[in-house]
């Protein structure tokens, strides 16, 4: 729910209904960027958490669940001040009190998923393991196609009471579903207080830990560069639809549901593929092609006046994200443990890497959209090019270019996974539901 809010619906009217300018819309949805290189230490924290219960993962989950709902209980307030849609004359106090909001949101976001997926890899044995987090993976493309349709039609008819509304009922909605999620998932073993008083493993000799083996590196190189590559258009998505192709709020919140339902595609290729034996970095690379492809049809959508073609395009960057994301957790599951580095830490990285890079692209997105917009209205780049459209295109043929590093950065890891193969007992299954931890 809240992704489909702070990159779907949220952005859409922050730029079209308030008029602010997309350069300072893309950099509130990226504020959460600032928490997401702390994702490691978070996991790496409740790798080693002490308490009188002994719970290790449930604390980081239930704290990160506070922190969402009141970012989201404060979001709509924030915003109609921030659009001067009050009386309010406080400087600065929209730009205030949306950062703090989005920085609230953004840090329990990346608390309860470190802590999440760290759970259930605690609960799975080493053959599930992949799967397990996959399947997760799975669902929270399920949550945001479910909570995509059912904004947008809430939405349908727009007004500031609805959107406070709308939004603090996803931040209630929230904390009822972590409740119901977290319970009795992780084992009462209580900690005596010399337990719990016993010195500390450092971050630094994890992380050293973890980063010896050299692959660790140019993996978190390929996760944040095909990241990068992948988001630059995730606050550009929706007003490209509003303002160029003149489509509607219900039908541009519509398209996250299309974006998770062709990432969701993506997902059973994934598990088509990973049953046969091919190696994920291969599977990564398939994905990053796809994008290629879905971008291209996007970038022509505008000149053909074709909808159908924007929401194909739509469609594929689902697919190839969805295709990179899966193979590259799946390979950062993969690699072997170090010393003091746990699955919180190796999942915290890969969480970092991608969160940083996501909040970068949108920051990114956003300003080179407002230059390269205000340079062609302007009469600058030439009467040809003096189109409300290219600032958008701009930015996704950047997102080709950025496409194509990655496959160049991703080449040495797939000929390591040549000449050193995943051995066949330890490949990755069919994905499904048998081997989920009840």
């Amino acid at each position: 729910m809240a992704t489909v809010l702070l990159l779907g619906t949220l952005n859409r009217v922050m730029i079209v209904e308030l008029s602010l300018p997309a350069l300072l819309v893309a950099t509130m949805i990226a504020l959460p960027v600032l928490v997401a290189p702390f994702r490691a230490l978070l996991g790496f924290r409740s790798d080693h958490h002490r308490s009188a219960l002994g719970w290790r993962r449930v604390p980081y989950l239930w704290f990160g669940t506070l922190w969402q709902m009141g970012g989201l209980a404060l979001m709509p307030f924030a915003l109609l001040v921030l659009g001067g849609d009050t009386t309010y004359t406080i400087p600065f106090a929209g730009e205030v009190l949306a950062a703090l909001a989005f920085i609230m949101t953004g840090l329990g976001l990346h608390m309860t998923q470190t802590a999440g997926l760290a759970l259930a890899s605690d609960r799975a044995d080493d053959a599930a393991r992949p799967r397990v987090v996959a399947l997760l993976y799975v669902m929270f493309l399920v949550g945001m196609g479910v909570s995509a349709v059912i904004i947008g039609t809430l939405l349908a008819d727009f007004s500031a009471l609805r959107l406070i509304r709308v939004v603090q009922g996803a931040a209630m909605v929230t904390v009822a579903l972590n409740l119901v999620a977290l319970w009795k998932q992780e084992a009462f073993r209580p900690m005596s207080a010399a337990e719990r008083a016993a010195p500390r493993p450092s971050f630094g000799d994890a992380w050293r830990d973890y980063a010896s083996g050299g692959d660790a590196g140019r993996l978190l190189a390929v996760v944040f560069v095909g990241t990068l590559a992948f988001n630059m258009q995730d606050v550009l998505l929706e007003p490209y639809g509003g303002e160029i192709l003149g489509l509607s709020v219900a039908q541009t919140t519509l398209l996250s549901a299309i974006w998770a339902a062709g990432a969701l595609v993506g997902f059973g290729l994934a598990a088509r593929w990973l049953a046969r034996g091919l190696d994920p970095l291969r599977m990564a690379a398939r994905g990053v092609l796809f994008g290629v492809a879905a971008f291209s049809a996007v970038v022509f959508a505008a000149p053909m006046h074709s909808t159908a073609l924007f929401f194909a395009g739509a469609a594929g960057i689902g697919l190839g994200g969805g295709l990179f994301a899966v193979a590259t957790l799946t390979a950062a599951m993969t690699l072997p443990a170090r010393g003091l580095a746990g699955r919180g830490m190796a999942l915290g990285a890969w969480g970092a890497a991608q969160a940083t890079a996501a909040g970068l692209a949108i920051a990114l997105g956003g300003g080179i959209r407002d230059g390269v917009g205000s340079l062609a209205a302007s009469g600058a780049l030439g009467e040809v090019l003096a189109t409300p459209a290219l600032g958008y295109t701009t930015v996704y043929h950047i997102e080709i270019c950025l496409l194509f590093v990655t496959l160049a950065v991703l080449g040495p890891l797939v000929r390591l996974s040549l000449v050193n193969p995943i051995p066949e007992t330890e490949r990755p299954a069919r994905i499904g539901l048998a081997d989920f931890p009840t």
